[in-house]
Formats: C-alpha cells, sequence, structure tokens
C-alpha cells in the first residue's frame, strides 16, 4: 500500500491523527515571532501525550510574548506530556505563564471537558471565541470544516494541510480572495509524522514510529514576508510560442512548471498547484481553477461544448491546473 492510499484509508476511516515535529513547527513558527505578542494561543486539535505544538508555546510563552495558551483535543486520555498529569476523560491544558522566564509545568492548568472534545462542540467553540490565533494540525479529513468555522468565527490561523485542498471547492475560493494563502512551507514539500500507521517509505526515507507525508503545507491567513517576494520571471512567450500550446477547451496557455512562466505573456496561464507556494497577489491575480474542481471555477476560460472539465492538449488531459495572469505585463 502505498503512502497516499494509506492516507486516504485515514481518511475514509475518520481516523487520521498524525502529529507534528517539534522541528517543522519550529522551522515554520519561527517567522510568526511578531504576530503572537499578547495574544491567546488556542491548539484545538492537540492531544497533550504527543501535542508539540502546546510544547512549542509552553517552552517559548515568554519569547513570543503570549497572554494565554489553551490546547484541548478529541478523546484524550491519560495523558502524559508532562508525567505528573493523568486523566480518565477529555482534558485540557491551560498556561498562562509566570513572572519569571523559565516555564514551570506545575502552573499548567488542568481541565476537564464535558465532552469529547471535539473542535465542532459547543465548550470547544467557546474556547475558541476567546482565542486570537489557532494553531495546529487538524484532521486532513475535516479540512474543510475545520477551516469553515476559522473563518466564521473571524480567527487569524497557522495550519497544516494536503496541498490538494488547495482546489477544494470551500478553499480555492479563499485562496482566490485573499483570505488565506499558504505559509512558508515543510523542506521538500514532505515531512514525517508521529504515527501508528506502517510508513511505506522508502528505507532511506522511513523513520520509527513515524509515516512519511508528501505534498503537505502550512495554510494561514497571517500576513508573512513571503506573501510579499516577487518570483523572478526571466523566460520570454514571444518567439517561444510552441513551448506555451494554448488548451484544447480553456482559453488558456499551459505552463508546465512555475519557473517557466513567462515575463511577457498578459493573458490566462494554467500553473500547477504548487504555483501557490510562489504566489504573491502583487504580482499575479488568481483567476480560478480546472471545472473539475468546481463549477464555475475556470471563472469563463472553460469552454463547456468540450464536455471535458480538464484541461486537453491535442487530445491529451492534462493534471489538475490553476490558472493565473501576470499583473505586471503591459498590454
Amino acid at each position: 500500500m502505498s503512502t497516499t492510499r494509506n492516507l486516504n484509508a485515514a481518511k475514509s476511516a475518520k481516523n487520521d491523527e498524525f502529529y507534528t515535529q517539534l522541528s517543522d513547527i519550529e522551522n515554520e513558527l519561527r517567522h510568526y515571532k511578531d504576530h503572537f505578542r499578547n495574544k491567546v494561543v488556542y491548539c484545538n486539535c492537540d492531544d497533550p501525550k504527543v501535542s508539540n505544538f502546546f510544547k512549542y508555546f509552553f517552552l517559548n510563552f515568554k519569547v513570543l510574548g503570549l497572554k494565554k495558551l489553551i490546547t484541548t483535543c478529541y478523546k484524550n486520555q491519560n495523558f502524559d506530556l508532562f508525567s505528573q498529569h493523568k486523566a480518565e476523560k477529555s482534558v485540557g491544558l491551560i498556561y498562562a505563564g509566570r513572572e519569571s522566564n523559565t516555564p514551570n509545568e506545575q502552573d499548567i492548568e488542568v481541565f476537564h471537558l464535558k465532552g469529547d472534545g471535539d473542535f465542532r462542540s459547543e465548550e470547544c467553540v467557546e474556547l475558541l471565541k476567546q482565542s486570537d490565533i489557532v494553531v495546529t494540525n487538524p484532521p486532513f479529513s475535516l479540512f474543510r470544516e475545520y477551516v469553515a468555522q476559522l473563518i466564521q468565527h473571524d480567527k487569524k490561523f497557522i495550519t497544516i494541510g494536503h496541498q490538494n485542498a488547495t482546489t477544494y471547492k470551500e478553499i480555492f475560493p479563499l485562496l482566490k480572495s485573499n483570505k488565506i494563502w499558504l505559509g512558508f512551507g515543510f523542506k521538500g514539500g514532505a515531512s514525517h509524522f508521529i504515527s501508528n500507521y506502517e510508513d511505506y517509505a522508502t528505507a532511506t526515507d522511513r523513520k520509527e514510529g513515524m509515516i512519511r507525508v508528501s505534498g503537505v503545507v502550512w495554510f494561514t491567513n497571517l500576513d508573512i514576508r513571503k506573501r510579499h517576494e516577487e518570483l523572478i520571471l526571466f523566460q520570454k512567450y514571444q518567439g517561444n510560442e510552441e513551448n506555451y500550446p494554448k488548451y484544447d477547451n480553456y482559453d488558456a496557455i499551459e505552463v508546465s512548471k512555475t519557473k517557466d512562466i513567462p515575463v511577457d505573456y498578459d493573458g490566462a496561464m494554467g500553473v500547477p498547484i504548487t504555483f501557490l507556494d510562489k504566489y504573491n497577489p502583487d504580482q499575479f491575480e488568481l483567476l480560478g481553477a480546472t471545472e473539475s474542481e468546481g463549477k464555475g471555477f475556470s471563472n469563463g476560460l472553460w469552454f463547456p461544448e468540450s464536455g471535458v472539465a480538464q484541461p486537453v492538449i491535442r487530445g491529451k488531459r492534462v493534471y489538475k491546473r490553476l490558472f493565473i495572469r501576470n499583473k505586471g505585463v503591459q498590454t
């Protein structure tokens, strides 16, 4: 069974618990330090047994200038992140810091939840309302619902998801309207997560007690430097038209690699979904996505008489595409 099939099986079973390494959390959150000062952070999908999100914020509470840290998760039991605490029921943790700069486990408040700790439960929603920034790795199977709840309650967030979520009908409109965007990301677009699932990675990539997941990204609505970095373009469309074929059924040209976006083309271009990692809304306009992702997603670029929702080039179908326009090209 491949890792992808393993993930799909977990998704179908609504049992996709993959816990994030502390090193990955540190690598991403170091870019957001200015956002955390005097804020209440809520980690609402974090099992106290293994939550490196709680550990990160607990250890860096003073450095980040946090006001309060809260964590809850679905049906956590007998947690032992901090050995002196044991519980039979679902619990949450609250840490509000201390006067000294040294964090102390004795200052962590443990509270029992009435329900099972589901982020959609009434008591967890109440905690959500009290928070400023939500940071966690939610179940991929519930990603649509999870993000919808954050948007509904107008919360700032940093969360992990799969890159395929960028074309979900519930997620893509948020990206298009610049309400959410991608964070700095995982090295190589993949990471190992703490998990009980069998890892089918190659021997060189295998880590005991972990599973390698490719295509994972960070989603956020906190402004970051990366979002305003201009992508340097050097390819030319004029004189190289054969390298940029037009789709049979979309009014756009194919650009198969982000690095090959032409500097001199002012029309619609189809690019891989990985383009979003380089997306700068000051430089590009995100026009839409292929119709296979949702009705009306192409923003009028699709020729419906073709009957094929995927992009086609000379009769050959192409994998899902996003459509963009370079704002800097003079028409």
